[in-house]
Formats: structure tokens, C-alpha cells, sequence
């Protein structure tokens, strides 16, 4: 089950002949669920696609090859070729490589408690929150290591399992797909109804127009219209005979400008020293 990502999806293209031979069941939501149902459910993404079931619908409507996924290896090659009627293919070696089940560690003493592994995982598998401790879960790891890339200090190591078979059941791919629905729906649920708040607080929080004030705050209940201004009111104009002051801008070199006016670090330092001057002489009189 090791190896890494491949191409993008983008990057498959039907062939020709197309990968389906005739007399192949050309339903493709019906042969899609059977495909699906063949694939080992890791939704570990190394085949090219984001998921089991986008790479069983790329097969089912002849975009793919059934030699793309390496945790169902040599074994789940041949129950697709055989659902298609083909011949076995070898393994693509851009997928990676078939091997024995490798589950997720997190070394705890690495860990900062980021979350970016729990958001990682497709099936759940990870506990923890934020600014705590992680922990997979083993029975549940389908090994896609799709953690390990995502952990910014590198405390995740994909090892042999300590508690089970170093096995993927069928058993374990029907409770994997389970997870990943149930988590999908729950990921799904939480967007809708952050775009419903946002939808319910955008009134509050409307653009400005060009007169400075709040767009729709006129229209809205307990604002007295006599302290809103008038859009139609211009700007007074400026008198010839005194026209508008204006700031000096201090320089370094003016008469009464502050230390390291003209420098803006050196503006800094002194706002900093003056800070500190300040709480020192608090200290001081609560000391007295």
C-alpha cells in the first residue's frame, strides 16, 4: 500500500478501443456501485482521483484503467477484470506499490495539537483537538497516509499494525466507506450552514457608499432619520479669504519635533522606551 500520488485526473484519457469491451453492462451508476463495491475503500487518492468512488465512475464510463490502485493490488485487478470481462494487467508502478497494511502513528511528543491531521483523514481515524495531543485510531486506519503529508512537523510515521492483521478485509473497506459517507455528510451539513449564517449577517455587515455611511442602515428599525446625514449635502466649500489649515509635516531637523520624528524606527524605539519608563515608575510608587 505504499507509493505516492499520481497524475491529476486531468491527465486520463478514454483510449482507444475505450476501456470497457462490448457486451459490458453500460449503465454507468449501475457498474460504478459494482466497481465501487470491488475497491478497497482507503480513499487514498493514489490512483488519480478523490476517492474510491470518483475512480470506480472514471472506470465505469471508460476514462481509466483498472490498474490504478495499489492498497487493492494484483487481487483487486483481477475482480475487475473479471466484472469487465478483460484480461489481468500489472500494477501501474506510477501509483506505487503493493504491500502489506501500514497504519498511522503519531509520536507525542512531536505533536502540537494543529488539527491539519484530523482534517486529513477521510475515514475519521483521528482523535484529538486543537492544542492537544492526537491519536489514531487503529482499527479504524484505512493506512492511506494521507496524514503524513499534512502534519507540519513531521510526527506522523506510517507503521505495521500493532493491534490487528496486517490486513485489509473486506469487512474493513465496508466500515471505511461507512466513515468517509458519514463524515462527507457531517463536512457537508457544516458548510451549508456556515453559508446560511453568512447569508443571515450580511445585512449587518453591508458595503459603505461613497458618502461614508452604511448601506441599508436608513431602512433599518430603531435608526432615527434625523441623525442620518443627508446624501444629497455637499462638502462646505473653503473660504478665499482663510483657507483650510493644514498639518507641518515635522521633520528631524524641525525646531520642538519629537526624538527620531523623520525616522519611523526611531519613532518606534522612543513609543517602546517611553512604555517601559511608564510602568517602571507605576511599579515604583505601588512599591512606595
Amino acid at each position: 500500500m505504499n507509493g505516492s500520488r499520481s497524475p491529476a485526473p486531468d491527465s486520463f484519457a478514454p483510449a482507444t478501443p475505450p476501456y470497457l469491451p462490448q457486451g459490458v453492462d453500460q449503465d454507468a451508476d449501475a457498474l460504478a456501485a459494482r466497481i465501487d463495491a470491488i475497491l478497497p475503500q482507503t480513499q487514498c487518492t493514489k490512483c488519480g482521483f478523490d476517492g474510491c468512488r470518483p475512480y470506480a465512475e472514471a472506470i465505469a464510463a471508460g476514462q481509466a484503467p483498472i490498474d490504478r490502485c495499489p492498497p487493492g493490488g494484483s487481487a483487486g485487478i483481477a475482480k475487475l477484470a473479471a466484472l469487465l470481462g478483460r484480461a489481468p494487467v500489472p500494477l501501474d508502478p506510477s501509483c506505487g506499490s503493493e504491500g502489506p497494511l501500514r497504519v498511522a502513528h503519531i509520536d507525542p511528543s512531536l505533536c502540537i495539537g494543529c488539527t491539519r491531521c484530523i482534517s486529513a483523514c477521510p475515514v475519521d481515524a483521528i482523535i484529538g483537538a486543537a492544542r492537544r495531543m492526537h491519536t489514531v485510531a487503529e482499527a479504524m486506519c484505512s493506512g492511506c497516509d494521507l496524514c503524513v503529508p499534512a502534519c507540519p512537523v513531521d510526527c506522523i510515521v506510517m507503521i505495521p499494525p500493532r493491534a490487528r492483521e496486517a490486513r485489509w478485509t473486506d469487512e474493513d473497506a465496508q466500515a471505511a466507506r461507512q466513515r468517509f459517507e458519514r463524515r462527507r455528510s457531517r463536512l457537508e451539513a457544516e458548510r451549508s450552514e456556515n453559508e446560511r449564517r453568512l447569508e443571515r449577517y450580511a445585512p449587518r455587515t453591508a458595503p459603505r457608499t461613497a458618502s461614508g455611511t452604511a448601506s441599508g442602515i436608513a431602512s433599518q428599525p430603531g435608526v432615527p432619520q434625523a441623525f442620518m446625514p443627508d446624501p444629497r449635502a455637499q462638502p462646505p466649500a473653503a473660504d478665499a479669504t482663510h483657507p483650510p489649515e493644514r498639518c507641518s509635516q515635522p521633520t528631524g531637523g524641525s525646531a520642538g519635533a519629537p526624538p527620531g520624528a523623520g525616522d519611523p524606527d526611531a519613532r518606534r524605539r522612543a513609543l517602546i522606551d517611553a512604555a517601559v519608563r511608564r510602568a517602571r515608575e507605576r511599579l515604583a510608587a505601588v512599591g512606595r
